[in-house]
């Protein structure tokens, strides 16, 4: 028998997972607040369904993916939520990346419906959930993570399970104050050949051989150099996902003070409208700040806010 898998969320991350599983021979029903984003999927062999509720209704697991921990309460717990089209027995998992707190509180309200839930946030952006090759950090019980495995399977090459509801949303933003002091590390680090007047490009392939090599290095270093800012994961979310590393510190009283600091550029670029950039984009406050350029040009490939487009 088919598995029948929903989704829910069909942005730059949501829409090619699903196709993945549209690939994969599952039966799959989705669901997008703008129609228009589900033509894809439709074409891909999924049912286009008119709310998350008629999806939950339709499927024996049912997978969201959004941007913001609100919009996770909405599309589950909301008027004509996942929670009121859940049937005993159904799974539910979020793989958007939001407050642990909140994850354990909707976990807790599916239970109440005899619903199951797992959150499994992702890292690898729009090229990995084309690709499959996400990494997928599973909170939520041991038996529903195996039941999941299949699902996971074809949209990640390195799932791991964690632990308990919200471990997973716990390990996401661990993993987001690893990146963004990384991505702060690899811009500083071009400007200062850059401003050395030694080729970045160089100096990026000769790290790439040693122990400063990274994924961040390889990609990001690459988009930086090219000035190329097309969102893979947005500054947004970026900010957004830092919002709650640094709640999460103050309620544990830990310091995170690199991860702070190397926030603000996020912050400079929310500040001046250029949410929709890549997170390489933070390339940009560093390159004001030490009145140095990557790229030789006037113009470069983004637009700053008030520009005319």
């Amino acid at each position: 028998m088919t598995l029948k898998v929903g989704f829910v969320g069909l942005g730059i991350m949501g829409k090619p997972q699903a196709l993945n599983l549209c690939k994969a021979g599952f039966e799959v029903y989705v669901y997008a607040r703008r129609a228009p984003m589900m033509q894809p999927l439709i074409e891909a062999g999924a049912t286009a369904c008119d709310s998350p509720q008629q999806v939950a209704e339709r499927a024996d697991i049912i997978i969201t993916m959004v941007s913001e921990t609100a919009d996770v309460e909405q599309v589950i717990l909301g008027e004509k939520g996942v929670i009121h089209g859940v049937s005993a027995g159904d799974l539910v998992i979020d793989m958007s990346s939001i407050s642990a707190l909140v994850t354990r509180d909707i976990a807790a309200k599916l239970a109440e419906k005899d619903a199951h839930m797992l959150d499994a946030p992702v890292s690898g952006g729009d090229k990995g959930a084309i690709a499959g090759t996400l990494s997928i950090m599973v909170g939520g019980k041991t038996e529903q993570f195996e039941r999941a495995l299949p699902v996971f399977e074809t949209m990640g090459s390195n799932i791991v399970h964690i632990g308990d509801h919200g471990a997973g949303q716990i390990t996401k933003t661990c993993n987001q104050v690893v990146i963004t002091q990384t991505i702060a590390a690899v811009a500083e680090a071009l400007i200062l050949a850059k401003a050395s007047d030694v080729d970045p490009a160089k100096v990026r392939e000769a790290l790439m051989g040693g122990f400063a090599s990274s994924r961040i290095l390889e990609i990001h270093g690459q988009r930086m150099i090219d000035h190329d800012f097309e969102p893979g994961f947005k500054i947004a979310l970026h900010h957004k996902d830092m919002k709650i590393a640094t709640q999460v510190a103050q309620e544990l009283g830990v310091a995170l003070s690199g991860a702070n600091l190397a926030s603000q550029y996020l912050t400079t670029l929310m500040g001046t409208g250029n949410t929709e950039l890549d997170s390489a984009a933070m390339l940009l406050p560093l390159e004001q700040l030490s009145a140095v350029k990557l790229v030789d040009e006037e113009e470069h490939s983004y637009q700053r806010a008030g520009d005319e487009t």
